[in-house]
C-alpha cells in the first residue's frame, strides 16, 4: 500500500484544512466576539452565557434531528456532491454574513445557520471517505484529514487573530476587525473546497426511485429496524456515544473551565492553539500506526488515555497545569476522531453511508448535550468545578466496554 495520498485523496483532506478554520473561530475567538456584543446590548453576563448555550444547543438539535434522513437521501446515485455543496454553500455564506451582523439578536441567528451548514456538510464529507479511497487506505486518508486540519486552521486562526489583537494598532473597530475575520476565514473554507467539488464522483449509492423521498425515509426506518441484527454496528455507535461525549466536552469546556479556575485568557488561547499544533504530526502517526497495529486495538488506548486526562483534569489547578493538558490532548484527540471515522466506515455497507453517517452524527451530537450536563450539574452538587470535569472519566469507562463488545461481535461474525 503506497504512502502517498492519491490526487483526490489529498482533495478531500484539503476540505478537512478549510472547515476546520470556521471550528477554531466558533471555539476560541467568536465566543469572546458575541461577550462583547451582549455587552454592546445591555445583556448580563449570566444572560450571555444562556443565550450562546441556547444557540449552540439550537444547531445541534438541527443537525441531528436532520441529519439521518439527509444523509439518506445524499446516498441517492448523483446526490451526495450537490447535497454536500449545499450545505457547505449555507456554513461559508452564513461566516461571511457574521461580518454584518452586529447586533447580539441577529448574530444568533446567523450563527445558527453558518453552524448547521457546517455541521450538515460534515455528513456528507464523511460518508465520502468510502468513495475516494480504498478500505485497507481508510486509516491513514482519515488520519490526514484531521493532521492537516489542524495545523491547516491555524494559518487563517494566527491571521485573524492579529486582525482582532492588533485592531487599535491597525485602526480599526473591534466589529470591523472581525468582519474582516469573518470574511477571511469564509473564503479559506471556500477556496479549500473547490478542488474536493469538482473531481468528486460517487461510486457507490442506492437506485433512484420515483418517490426519492418517501424511499428514503422507508430506507432508514428499515435500518434501524435492522440495527439490532447488525450487532457490531449498534455496539460500536453506543460505545461512540459515550467515548466521544467525553472527547467533546473535554474539547467544549477547556476554556470555560481553565476561565473558572481563574487562568489567564490568553494563556488558555494560546493552550488551545499548541493543541491543534500537537494533534497534527499525532494524528499523522495514528495513521500510519494503523498500518501495523490493528486500528480498535489504537481506539482502545486512545480511550485508555483520554481517561487518563479526565481523572488528570481532577486535580488541575495552575497555567502548567493546563498546558499539560492541552498537550495530552492534542496527542490523542485526532486519533480518536479519525479512526472512529475509518472504522465506522468498514463496517457498514458503502452504499448507504451517508444513512449510516447521518445515524453516527447523532450520536455525536446527542453526546454534545450530555456531557456538557453532567459536568455542570456534578459541579453544582460537589462544588468543584474539578470533580464535574474528572467525572467524564465514567463516560470514557462505559465506552470503553461498550467498544469491546463491538469488537467482539465484529470478529464473531462470519
Amino acid at each position: 500500500m503506497s504512502a502517498k495520498l492519491t490526487r483526490l485523496e489529498k482533495q478531500w483532506v484539503l476540505y478537512d484544512v478549510g472547515n476546520s478554520a470556521f471550528v477554531l473561530l466558533v471555539s476560541t475567538i467568536l465566543p469572546l466576539y458575541f461577550n462583547y456584543l451582549a455587552g454592546q446590548g445591555g445583556l448580563t453576563s449570566v444572560e450571555y452565557l444562556a443565550y450562546w448555550g441556547y444557540a449552540s444547543s439550537i444547531a445541534t438539535l438541527l443537525v441531528a434531528l436532520s441529519g439521518p434522513v439527509i444523509g439518506t437521501f445524499s446516498d441517492i446515485r448523483g446526490m451526495k456532491k450537490p447535497l454536500f455543496a449545499a450545505a457547505m454553500l449555507v456554513g461559508v455564506l452564513g461566516c461571511a454574513a457574521l461580518a454584518w451582523a452586529q447586533q447580539w439578536l441577529l448574530f444568533l441567528v446567523v450563527f445558527v445557520v453558518a453552524r448547521f451548514g457546517y455541521a450538515v456538510s460534515l455528513i456528507f464529507y464523511d460518508s465520502m471517505l468510502t468513495d475516494i479511497t480504498e478500505p485497507a487506505r481508510m486509516d491513514r486518508v482519515s488520519s490526514s484529514g484531521y493532521a492537516w486540519g489542524y495545523i491547516g486552521s491555524c494559518i487563517p486562526f494566527v491571521a485573524c487573530l492579529g486582525l482582532v489583537l492588533g485592531a487599535d494598532a491597525l485602526g480599526l473597530t473591534m466589529e470591523r476587525a472581525m468582519a474582516l475575520a469573518f470574511l477571511l476565514t469564509a473564503v479559506w473554507w471556500l477556496c479549500m473546497t473547490l478542488p474536493l467539488l469538482r473531481h468528486f464522483r460517487q461510486k457507490y449509492y442506492v437506485a433512484r426511485s420515483p418517490r426519492a423521498v418517501r424511499a428514503s425515509f422507508a430506507r432508514l426506518w428499515r435500518t434501524l429496524c435492522g440495527m439490532r441484527q447488525d450487532r457490531q454496528v449498534l455496539y460500536f455507535l453506543l460505545a461512540f456515544f459515550f467515548y466521544i461525549d467525553g472527547v467533546y466536552t473535554i474539547i467544549d469546556m477547556a476554556t470555560a473551565y481553565g476561565a473558572a479556575l481563574g487562568l489567564d485568557s490568553t494563556g488558555l488561547l494560546l493552550a488551545l492553539l499548541v493543541t491543534q499544533i500537537v494533534a497534527c504530526p499525532f494524528s499523522l502517526l495514528f495513521g500510519r500506526l494503523s498500518g501495523r497495529i490493528a486500528p480498535q486495538r489504537l481506539i482502545t488506548v486512545c480511550i485508555c488515555a483520554y481517561t487518563g486526562i479526565a481523572v488528570f483534569a481532577l486535580f488541575l489547578q495552575t497555567q502548567v497545569q493546563f498546558w499539560i493538558l492541552a498537550v495530552c490532548v492534542g496527542m490523542f484527540q485526532g486519533g480518536i476522531q479519525a479512526l472512529s471515522r475509518s472504522y465506522f466506515a468498514k463496517i457498514i455497507p458503502q452504499e448507504k453511508s451517508g444513512e449510516y453517517f447521518g445515524l453516527m452524527d447523532i450520536c455525536g451530537k446527542g453526546a454534545a448535550f450530555m456531557g456538557t450536563a453532567v459536568v455542570s450539574l456534578l459541579s453544582q452538587i460537589t462544588g468543584s468545578i474539578n470533580c464535574g470535569v474528572g467525572a467524564i472519566a465514567v463516560l470514557f469507562v462505559i465506552g470503553m466496554a461498550l467498544f469491546r463488545k463491538a469488537v467482539s461481535c465484529g470478529a464473531a461474525d462470519p
